[in-house]
């Protein structure tokens, strides 16, 4: 079958925002709903506790975000939840109130369109939770409830808050606040169906699904696609894959999913034994043990194999999300590792994300270290902000580094090299990983043009030519990166 993935997607950096932990603003907000019981911004956060950020906040900041370059927001779920990271879904058709209710939303979908950013909501269909109305109306009526095969109910009573007795019910890794759908029952399917619709219609820009691997009816994605593509042909939709996607990325279901796959080996390149392994150990991806350059170009190689070209132009390529530690912990405070990786995100096909607060140099650990609140001005890391910066305006102006072939010219040691090309478009990207500045000898003879200029970074270079070869002296400092080009 022909594949076709929305180009917005392929020119779009994005930004992951966890809206609670992101900006507060009272100034929208009405007074009924500014609570006074939140934890301290500044303090680290707990699992159970609100920071009370608010959509009203991130519509402040969409200057910051469009002066960084972003293009595309991914929110982690925003609907009424009981949780602060809101997995825990109450209803689907409100925006959670302490966010600004649906109110915010609108005003926040409006401000960002205007600036010609897209939203990407996350779409929480394989559990609810207890506060549910149609599982909250089984543990009141019990057997007598209407929506008693909306859920898996497997014996009674059910216990859905004292851990001591059985819950009774299928849940999501056993997790008995979060009751898993009955997706066999044609109306819970429907019901999903139409919840993604109507966002959709609402003017969303696309979903990122949540464990949607859980979700193994069959043809229930290809339903999805059809039903959302049907009336936004353009809408983005990632899914939550950390391995292996190919079974999800055939054409029929997703455009893309949350690249770990490329997250690892760039970690594992760039930050060597630096990785602090307590961090990483127990998650879905392995940034570790240290790799190679000749290592990390076969894991490259053999990811860019994995899927059709139109989906790896849509793959959401990332660094650190809230599901895992940010790299800046995991490597132990390393700069120049956060800096590599972030160069290695920035010029790799597929749609880069960040995640808040990593591009001033936000710290922390698993979760829910992972998801403090976005620092003071005072606290950020202006250089890195600063590096980001001029990535993002790199990539957005040279269209190799968005849709160009990815072409390995040299991977030994700790020096990897390659190109990004597009039709006569040329862009190098140079990356040394040691102690030590290296120089090397890249064959370019492949290539069409030749370097002229630094695009980014410093070092020294030269072209030399022998009869009908061409080759590229490079020499670049210790743990840093360079890309040349023409202009």
């Amino acid at each position: 079958m022909e594949i076709t993935t929305p180009d917005w997607v392929k020119n779009s950096v994005f930004y992951q925002i966890f809206p609670d932990r992101f900006r507060k603003s009272t100034e929208n907000l009405p007074q009924y709903l500014q609570s006074s019981n939140l934890e301290s911004w500044e303090l680290p956060p707990r699992y159970d506790s609100y920071k009370g950020g608010n959509l009203w906040g991130v519509l402040e900041k969409l200057d910051y975000l469009q002066d960084l370059g972003i293009n595309a927001i991914y929110f982690t779920p925003i609907f009424q939840s009981a949780s602060n990271h809101r997995y825990h879904t109450h209803d689907y058709y409100q925006i959670d109130p302490l966010l600004g209710g649906n109110k915010a939303f609108f005003a926040l979908l409006e401000g960002a369109h205007q600036r010609n950013m897209k939203i990407v909501l996350d779409g929480v269909f394989n559990h609810a939770s207890r506060g549910f109305f149609f599982f909250n109306d089984i543990l009141e009526n019990g057997p007598n409830s209407p929506w008693l095969d909306w859920f898996v109910i497997e014996d009674w009573p059910l216990s859905a808050y004292d851990g001591s007795k059985p819950a009774n019910y299928l849940s999501w890794v056993g997790n008995r606040a979060l009751p898993q759908f009955n997706h066999y029952n044609p109306h819970v399917r429907e019901y999903i169906m139409e919840i993604a619709e109507y966002w959709i219609r609402q003017g969303i820009d696309g979903w990122r699904l949540d464990v949607p691997f859980e979700i193994k009816i069959p043809d229930f994605w290809q339903e999805f696609r059809t039903r959302v593509k049907g009336i936004n042909p353009d809408a983005y939709i990632v899914g939550e894959i950390w391995t292996d996607a190919r079974q999800w990325l055939d054409g029929s279901q997703f455009d893309g999913v949350m690249n770990y796959l490329f997250t690892a080996p760039t970690m594992a390149f760039t930050g060597g034994d630096r990785i602090i392994l307590k961090y990483v150990e127990h998650q879905d991806y392995s940034p570790y043990p240290p790799l190679s350059a000749g290592e990390y170009g076969v894991a490259i190689q053999k990811l860019l194999a994995l899927y059709h070209w139109e989906i790896q132009l849509t793959q959401l390529n990332l660094l650190a999300s809230h599901d895992t530690a940010r790299l800046l912990t995991i490597a132990g405070g390393d700069i120049p590792t956060v800096e590599l990786s972030t160069l290695l995100l920035l010029t790799f096909p597929g749609a880069p994300s960040i995640y808040y607060g990593d591009e001033v140099g936000l710290a922390g650990g698993n979760d829910p270290d992972s998801r403090r609140g976005f620092p003071n001005e005072t606290d950020w890391n202006n250089s890195l902000l600063d590096y980001h910066k001029e990535l993002i305006s790199l990539r957005h102006k040279y269209q190799a580094l968005r849709t160009g072939d990815y072409k390995v010219l040299y991977a030994e040691g700790s020096v990897y090299v390659f190109a990004r090309v597009l039709g006569l478009e040329e862009v190098i990207v140079a990356v040394n990983v040691d102690i030590q500045s290296v120089s090397v000898v890249v064959n370019i003879s492949d290539l069409k043009s030749q370097p002229d200029k630094f695009l980014f970074g410093k070092g020294g270079f030269s072209v030399k030519s022998e009869a009908n070869s061409h080759y590229l002296e490079l020499n670049i400092p210790p743990r840093s990166g360079l890309i040349l080009g023409r202009e």
